[in-house]
């Protein structure tokens, strides 16, 4: 059975190496190149994923609660994108193809969550969806109180004179 579900795992993947355009995979000539392949792509998603993890742990230096849901968010990512790799390949486990599939599947979740960051590192400034501030984005600053103790909009209320007929 196991044979037979490797077997449909292989036909099933053969299109990909049929159309992919890459010298890596071009140039196998057993499952272990297309194993390191696999992994060298995923591993270069992962690259690009790290540094738009560091821009965005950057712009989020004044913001420590953010940055902690990011850290966390990025933990709980990790963990969801590994068992759900484990989940999706589970027909191969322990195939010569297993490497292979798993290395795709975190390279396409690692791609997914690429283009996530991407979207949060271009938002716009005063965006209440985006977690994560424009780059452009002044810092915040400190209300100034007046001399009862009132800021920004009761402050300039205050000052507005309305004459009474």
């Amino acid at each position: 059975m196991k044979t037979a579900i490797l077997t449909v795992a292989v036909v099933l993947v053969m299109p990909a190496f049929a159309l992919a355009q890459d010298k890596c995979y071009d140039a196998a000539k057993d499952q272990a190149a297309p194993n390191e392949c696999a992994d060298a792509t995923s591993n270069k998603s992962d690259k690009k994923l790290n540094e738009l993890y560091k821009q965005i742990e950057a712009r989020l230096n004044d913001d420590a609660d953010t940055r902690t849901l990011l850290v966390q968010a990025q933990r709980d990512w990790v963990k969801f994108r590994d068992a759900e790799c484990s989940f999706q390949t589970a027909g191969a486990a322990g195939g010569s193809v297993a490497p292979m599939l798993i290395a795709q599947c975190v390279d396409r979740l690692t791609q997914s969550r690429v283009k996530d960051f991407e979207g949060y590192l271009k938002c716009q400034e005063g965006d209440p969806g985006c977690p994560v501030p424009a780059a452009n984005a002044s810092p915040a600053v400190p209300a100034v109180a007046d001399e009862n103790g009132q800021t920004g909009l009761a402050q300039a209320a205050d000052s507005i004179a309305i004459p009474l007929q």
